[in-house]
């Protein structure tokens, strides 16, 4: 599957990012994250699931597949990217979830420092109760989450009374959407602020992880 690379390759960390389920990997969202990280000296590497590829090339518009199928791509990802200096998995919503998934496994044999979530998916719209939270209980990953306080997949209020592992560190953008996108009339933010601030935060994060 091909990348999108952002930032320099020699001796920086690498961020492996997918996206989330409705746009692609080169998304305005996408793009500016990558940006900002590759700027604070990361490497950024994208790609996409198979089914928003297809989307690219004039396929039908179709949902994600299972969670299952998404898990094996991601990690034929990781294979396909080969041995970096630092790898931290992640991604935007359903991206990361996926990450989430797989994050254990592979931080059990060395394969990965981190995981970065971009706007976490904590349940489905409209359903509060589906929780998706089951594994992040366990997580013994170190995990950078970044969420909207006001985010309908998983507000600060919801998000702090659910259990989560202390290997998981919040980062909240006040009165950020599930695109960590701030009403301006009401913050005076912007998206592009909530992200740069992501990026200071990531990155700073990512140097600290052994």
């Amino acid at each position: 599957m091909p990348f999108i690379f952002d930032g320099e390759e020699l001796g920086m960390p690498t961020i492996l990012l997918s996206h989330g389920a409705g746009a692609p990997m080169d998304s305005g969202f996408m793009q500016q994250i990558a940006a900002e990280l590759a700027a604070r000296k990361c490497r950024v590497a994208r790609f996409e699931f198979a089914y928003m590829a297809e989307r690219r090339n004039g396929g039908k518009r179709r949902p994600p597949p299972k969670i299952e199928t998404l898990m094996d791509e991601y990690r034929a990802s990781i294979e396909e990217l080969g041995q970096v200096e630092k790898l931290v998995i992640g991604g935007k919503s359903m991206g990361s979830r996926v990450a989430s998934m797989i994050a254990d496994e592979l931080w059990d044999k060395g394969l990965v420092a981190g995981l970065l979530c971009l706007g976490y998916p904590f349940h489905p719209p409209g359903a509060p109760e589906r929780l998706r939270t089951s594994h992040l209980a366990e997580n013994r990953t170190p995990t950078l989450i970044c969420q909207g306080t006001r985010d309908k997949l998983g507000s600060r209020g919801e998000v702090e009374g659910y259990a989560l592992s202390d290997r998981i560190e919040l980062f909240w953008l006040e009165d950020g959407d599930h695109d960590l996108k701030p009403r301006k009339r009401v913050s005076g933010e912007t998206q592009e602020a909530h992200l740069r601030r992501v990026a200071e935060r990531a990155a700073a994060w990512v140097r600290g992880l052994e």
